[in-house]
């Protein structure tokens, strides 16, 4: 049985105080916003991320994302779907070609609200906005073959964790989500125990 995400959010435990502040937001904006997981509402709408692992937890897959020119997780709009993992499982295949995706436990591994500037998108410009992001952790194949979606990216490539935290250009996703996101993934059964890891938690975590 899905459960429905303003439950699955309520009951999502804040690791730190960027989750409890956005956690709050992410609420308040659902039960005041009846097209807040549309495009249309054009100051903030709800998106869905996936953090994605190899089957024994020693590497990440990342994409060179075009509009953010850097190595980032994968992730889109809900686009009017409310099951967000959906929405995590269908961007990650529509922009890594992978099919042998799946949920490592379905359950939300983060939130985040996210700026996003001004840019324009097919031909037309994109004001300034907020995504309400959920993030979920994904496992797949690392031998099935990688495919770019030249709408959104230019690359796809498997990176060890530490590698995933170097490759990004990105300091503030680096420093309170991907290494967050490694920190999750070390209390999984067979992920490598290194020291880097627990030294970027606490960044996270300030």
């Amino acid at each position: 049985m899905i459960v429905p995400l303003r439950e699955e959010l309520t009951a999502y435990q804040p690791r730190n105080a960027q989750e409890a502040r956005d956690k709050e937001l992410i609420l308040t904006y659902l039960d005041s916003c009846d097209d807040a997981f549309l495009r249309s509402n054009r100051i903030a709408h709800m998106t869905a991320s996936a953090w994605v692992t190899n089957r024994d937890r020693t590497k990440v897959l990342m994409v060179y994302h075009k509009l953010y020119d850097s190595w980032a997780w994968c992730g889109g709009h809900a686009d009017g779907e409310e099951d967000l993992l959906k929405v995590a499982l269908k961007e990650c295949r529509e922009e890594t070609g992978l099919q042998s995706v799946r949920p490592i436990d379905g359950k939300i591994a983060s939130l985040e609200c996210l700026t996003v500037d001004g840019h324009e998108k097919r031909g037309e410009y994109v004001s300034s906005h907020l995504h309400l992001n959920v993030t979920y952790l994904l496992e797949a194949d690392d031998t099935e073959q990688l495919r770019i979606c030249e709408d959104e990216n230019t690359g796809v490539k498997w990176f060890t964790p530490e590698e995933a935290l170097a490759a990004s250009t990105e300091p503030w996703f680096v420093r309170r989500i991907y290494s967050k996101l490694n920190a999750r993934l070390s209390e999984l059964k067979g992920f490598p125990s290194e020291g880097k890891l627990s030294s970027t938690v606490s960044a996270a975590d300030d």
